[in-house]
């Protein structure tokens, strides 16, 4: 799985040098970053079904004529399936906010989501109305501190980005 210290070190490694003063940096700022990073897990862990209802029922909001006959979520199995999956891109930020980097949502994700969905003739649209309406939503400090709520926006953020 990818950390910024495992980035850093494998990156240092395949040029054949000690880490720079910048990668150095970058692992200090991750590590300083760090006690955000695990509030705002710990917040999502602590919310996670309410956080996944209230995305899910967002996405089915803003696309209503996805519950219609022959649409992708045409019955109460692929509907279930849709908050199932906004659930599995919520744990992976949750990764991702523990180990400090992105690995988790690059490993498990992100790599081939855009073929899939597309292959299956799932709209990604509805998934990214759902993840910004959970990036939307949160507030700071009835949910987390401003620290904790920036790093849970911007991996947010970065789901959203390679989803549209």
């Amino acid at each position: 799985m990818k950390s910024v210290v495992t980035t850093v070190v494998t990156a240092s490694d395949a040029a054949g040098r000690m880490p720079s003063a910048s990668d150095l940096e970058s692992v200090q700022g991750s590590i300083q970053r760090a006690s955000a990073r695990l509030e705002a897990a710990e917040k999502l862990a602590a919310g996670f079904d309410s956080v996944v209802k209230e995305a899910g029922d967002a996405c089915f909001s803003k696309y209503p004529y996805l519950k219609q006959a022959g649409e992708a979520g045409d019955n109460q199995g692929k509907v279930d399936k849709c908050y199932r999956d906004i659930g599995h891109y919520m744990r992976l930020i949750n990764y991702c906010l523990v180990v400090g980097g992105t690995g988790p949502l690059d490993e498990w994700g992100i790599a081939g989501a855009r073929e899939v969905y597309r292959t299956l003739n799932i709209p990604t649209a509805p998934y990214v109305a759902a993840f910004a309406q959970a990036r939307d939503r949160g507030c700071s400090p009835r949910d987390m501190s401003p620290q904790a709520l920036a790093e849970y926006n911007s991996l947010l953020s970065y789901v959203i980005e390679s989803l549209s």
